[in-house]
């Protein structure tokens, strides 16, 4: 079921590839918003917001070793799209060996430090403990995560998207069930949905595991494979870094967004993590979008097809626009039935500030698939620094909102953070990929 992406219509071999991308994704999102509807109707409003609360710190964890196992298989995707097999095999042994070890050091640091972050985030009183205990042990089964997410990259690296899709798939599903028992019927609240997910997430990737060794001979490695190759190791740490890093200092920014939104109360913090859910939920297109770039990029890059490259980016772009305007209507209308979803009885107050926040953020849909693309087509590339300087320019940009809607303690403030960001680092990646494009092409490349 392998791919190869360096021949053939760039829109068909797109389209093929994406989707597969955007159900996995929407499938991920469903079991995370099961999560939070769940929690919500079942356990309260201020279980809710304990959940969001820590929205924020998720991704920073999550987001960073998610950014170093996607750039340990860039190499992985470059050397498949050249046909060096012998060097894929070995940037796949490396990749594992090196997960293992950030992994272990990466769930001992998040642990201890959790209470301080909680705290400096003025995550509210009155729901501090449910937030500590939630957020803990995703924590401590961050293992899972990172299981499933190195697995399916590796998949993704060789062109198969479709694998990972039927294992998420049954991840999420086993995830409702799980829900539906550890809240409902077990009663554990918060700690409940915490274990519903660290488990499905966990059978997803060891799914992936043993697909891996009954099915794909491409990726059996020997034993030679498994020890670290510095120089191989060194080129995954020079991009897979950055990428975290990108996704950290992403991170960064959207943990002062929730300091300045946690400052406003329990029901403005729902209301903001049931509109985020969904938001969430309709933008992941635009995240399988950007999946698809990185492996047509890097495979392509591989063999230095930058001609091909651009062809792909101009079919990903008006994709990108297509989608934007089309989900943009949709969400605006939609809206006042999908919060019902996450919280019983009067839903007046909450739905103001859930429709606010949905209004400012999706007109500016557009460039927030720019950054996907862009950004994954620079790192499919091997490009990982200028995606990381566009970490940068977003996390000022929602940094300096932030910091005047906590000032002023303004919700529209807050909500228009995260837009701020989309265009500006939209911009910028756009920007610094024709000035990449005009130096490639200087150098003769196409």
């Amino acid at each position: 079921m392998e791919l190869d992406m360096t021949k053939g219509s760039p829109f068909k071999l797109i389209r093929k590839f994406i989707i597969p991308l955007v159900i996995g994704n929407i499938f991920q999102q469903f079991y995370n918003m099961v999560d939070t509807i769940i929690v919500g109707r079942f356990v309260g409003v201020k279980a809710l917001a304990a959940v969001g609360a820590t929205g924020t710190i998720m991704f920073l964890i999550l987001g960073f070793m998610q950014g170093l196992t996607t750039g340990f298989t860039v190499m992985t995707a470059q050397r498949f799209g050249a046909g060096d097999y012998k060097a894929m095999k070995k940037s796949v042994g490396n990749a594992a060996v090196l997960s293992v070890i950030i992994t272990i050091i990466a769930t001992i640091v998040s642990v201890i430090s959790m209470d301080g972050l909680l705290r400096l985030m003025n995550t509210p009183e009155d729901i501090f403990s449910m937030s500590k205990e939630y957020i803990v042990i995703i924590c401590l089964g961050m293992g899972c995560n990172i299981l499933y997410n190195l697995l399916s990259s590796i998949l993704r690296a060789v062109g198969n998207s479709k694998v990972p899709l039927y294992f998420l798939m049954v991840s999420a599903i086993l995830n409702v069930i799980l829900d539906i028992v550890f809240i409902v019927n077990v009663n554990m609240g918060v700690a409940g949905a915490a274990w519903a997910t660290v488990i499905s997430q966990g059978v997803s990737g060891i799914l992936c595991l043993v697909y891996i060794i009954k099915k794909v001979e491409l990726l059996h490695i020997t034993k030679e494979d498994w020890k670290l190759d510095y120089d191989c190791a060194k080129m995954q740490m020079q991009i897979g870094i950055p990428m975290a890093l990108q996704f950290s200092i992403t991170a960064i920014g959207t943990i002062l967004v929730q300091s300045a939104l946690n400052m406003l109360g329990s029901t403005v913090v729902a209301a903001y993590t049931a509109a985020g859910k969904v938001e969430q939920l309709v933008t992941q297109p635009f995240m399988a979008l950007g999946m698809t770039m990185a492996t047509f990029c890097a495979q392509n890059r591989g063999i230095d097809d930058i001609n091909r490259i651009r062809q792909g980016v101009r079919v990903a772009n008006i994709m990108n626009a297509v989608y934007a305007i089309i989900i943009a209507v949709v969400i605006v209308f939609a809206m006042p039935y999908a919060i019902t979803l996450f919280v019983s009885g009067d839903v007046t107050e909450i739905l103001s500030f859930a429709n606010t926040y949905i209004r400012v953020v999706s007109i500016f849909f557009i460039p927030l698939g720019m950054i996907f693309i862009y950004r994954n087509v620079l790192q499919g590339s091997g490009l990982s620094m200028i995606p990381m300087l566009g970490g940068v320019v977003e996390l000022v940009s929602r940094s300096v909102l932030a910091f005047t809607a906590a000032h002023y303690r303004s919700y529209v403030g807050v909500c228009l953070a995260n837009s701020a960001a989309w265009f500006s680092t939209g911009i910028f990646l756009w920007i610094a990929y024709l000035y990449i494009m005009k130096g490639w092409k200087k150098k003769g490349l196409y």
